[in-house]
């Protein structure tokens, strides 16, 4: 009689409760307690990231709309194994998006010491390129440039060690931005030996910043 009584209090209990997943709108994905950001979130993270830097290097970038520094910039005695400018204006936005797509990989992962650092160094290592343009073109310093280099590659690396401990892919897409980082460095050294009237200074007869 008893075992009767407790198989009819159990049916009556599951008739009564609500279904899994009730209260959510249909369709919707039960909420992740894992830290992984949803799809959405990470693509508003890196791009929101990217375009911000975006904006702050166009304020430096050496073109016609900033003739003090194309004059500067043109002024620079450069080795003869210097690539094209396009290919710098061309390459360095390629390489980020690259870069911020390992990012990406890395948000939709659940969280972990690894994971958060490895996106922290993403962040880092696009906040440094970006101020590289305010040092070397902003600033004028060849100097300035020749260590904001050195950071960026540090930086870089250790986004790819970090990372590596997460997700491979993600980890892969650091090592291109890290490696013409480092040709970059190797590039404004040879131009801070080449110019050193023009470290950090206006080219002679321009007026002073």
């Amino acid at each position: 009689m008893a075992e009767s009584s407790t198989g009819a209090a159990r049916a009556a209990h599951r008739r009564s409760a609500p279904p899994r997943g009730a209260g959510r709108p249909r369709g919707a994905a039960p909420p992740r307690r894992d830290g992984a950001l949803s799809p959405g979130a990470a693509l508003v993270a890196v791009g929101g990231a990217l375009l911000l830097s975006g904006l702050v290097s166009r304020r430096y970038s050496p073109d016609p709309s900033h003739p003090d520094i194309a004059r500067w910039y043109g002024r620079l005695d450069t080795p003869s194994w210097k690539p094209p400018d396009p290919v710098f204006a061309g390459g360095w936005p390629v390489l980020l998006t690259l870069m911020a797509a390992g990012a990406y990989r890395l948000m939709r992962q659940p969280r972990s010491p690894a994971r958060d650092e490895a996106i922290a160094l993403w962040a880092l290592t696009l906040a440094l390129v970006t101020a590289y343009n305010k040092v070397f073109f902003g600033a004028r310093s060849l100097t300035g440039g020749v260590a904001e280099g050195a950071l960026v590659v540090a930086a870089g690396a250790g986004f790819i060690a970090r990372a590596g401990r997460v997700d491979g892919l993600a980890a892969a897409s650091g090592l291109p931005l890290t490696l013409w980082s480092v040709f970059g460095d190797v590039l404004t050294e040879d131009l801070r030996r080449r110019n050193p009237d023009l470290d950090g200074r206006q080219p002679p007869g321009d007026p002073a910043r």
